[in-house]
């Protein structure tokens, strides 16, 4: 069976959230079905539609329960007689549950990125059919405050396998020689990312081991705030910010391990990445990172916030390189079976089917 299946978004930003749902829409579309996108003007995950084919519809979603939205997609939802509407944020699950809703549209689904506390249980409870997490943490999270557990289900995100770099330039970019060792993140500069923390934990390795470098690529609000404490610490020439990069293959590639001092995180999709480039990681115990990193088999997994747990986790990856490769290959495998794009895209496909055919019975 075919699907027809419209994905709205309310957020014009571009980050984890767009980018899976950016790839269902590839992935399920390879898979036979037909896929559609409603969101904002001048949202980025529209551009991105537009520019890979797909149809993608402008409606200007104010906020709340925006009646014309509402009337607008419901209209679009009975016109396209879509079998499925799947709602990704807060403003778009109110205004396209409630259009799916009035339209009869047989399968409503919201898609739950984040490990944020639920402010609308209504986008969760009452509009979708079903919810999508994208952990167990976060499946288990929606049950504790409300979701019925047999219309929540876990669907992990896939990455995109990363094309193979043969040499790196990060290092020449760098000026840094190939014995150097580098520690590597990927992640937005944010405060809950962690930079300071990873900072802090590495200050005595950096001390005592003139060979070991931080490099931070990503950019984001505490960009400045970082770029001052970095020279408060004197540590301009051993932490590297790189920017935000378009080339995350060739920098992944040209690091000896990753590290994420992260508060919190819904699943984990840089460690993820990271893994994919066939790299050892550390994470910390938080939320859905568990979920990713198996302590002591592709990774360290060290309690958030623990800067002693976190500088032992950091010496013990560089003092031992042959752990930093089993730990890569480990990872490597991992991506290629829970982590792919092509298990997430079955997963989602079968559950679709799965819960039209349950509510076809009722």
């Amino acid at each position: 069976m075919t699907l027809k299946i419209l994905h709205t978004e309310s957020s014009t930003g571009w980050g984890g959230q767009e980018h899976r749902t950016f790839k269902e829409l590839v992935s399920l579309r390879e898979r036979g079905h037909t896929l559609e996108v409603a969101c904002r003007p001048g949202a980025r995950l529209g551009d991105r539609a537009e520019e890979a084919g797909f149809t993608v519809h402008r409606i200007g979603i104010r906020g709340g329960a925006d009646l014309k939205a509402v009337w607008k997609l419901r209209r679009l939802l009975r016109r396209g007689r879509f079998d499925v509407v799947n709602t990704h944020s807060g403003h778009d699950s109110l205004v396209g549950g409630l259009a799916g809703r009035l339209a009869g549209t047989p399968l409503i689904v919201r898609t739950r990125h984040l490990a944020l506390a639920v402010t609308s249980l209504a986008t969760y409870k009452w509009l979708p059919h079903k919810v999508v997490a994208v952990s167990d943490w976060v499946r288990r999270y929606l049950v504790s405050v409300g979701v019925p557990e047999q219309d929540a289900v876990t669907v992990y995100t896939g990455i995109v396998p990363p094309p193979p770099v043969e040499r790196s330039t990060l290092r020449d970019e760098l000026g840094l020689a190939e014995d150097d060792i580098l520690i590597g993140t990927v992640a937005i500069l944010r405060f809950e990312k962690g930079h300071k923390e990873l900072i802090d934990a590495a200050i005595p390795l950096l001390a005592e081991r003139p060979k070991v470098h931080l490099v931070f690529a990503g950019d984001g609000p505490i960009y400045d705030r970082l770029v001052a404490y970095i020279g408060e610490k004197g540590l301009s020439d051993r932490v590297h910010l790189l920017g935000l990069r378009r080339d995350i293959p060739n920098v992944l590639a040209g690091i000896d391990f990753f590290a994420l001092a992260t508060w919190q995180e819904a699943l984990g999709t840089s460690y993820i990445e990271a893994m994919a480039a066939g790299r050892a990681v550390i994470g910390t115990a938080v939320d859905g990172v568990p979920e990713v990193i198996q302590d002591g088999v592709n990774g360290l997994l060290v309690p958030a916030k623990d800067e002693a747990a976190l500088t032992r986790a950091l010496y013990t990856l560089v003092d031992d390189p042959e752990l930093r490769r089993r730990f890569g290959a480990a990872g490597l495998e991992i991506t290629r079976t829970r982590f792919s794009v092509a298990t997430m895209a079955a997963e989602m496909e079968a559950f679709y089917l799965r819960s039209l055919a349950e509510r076809r019975g009722r």
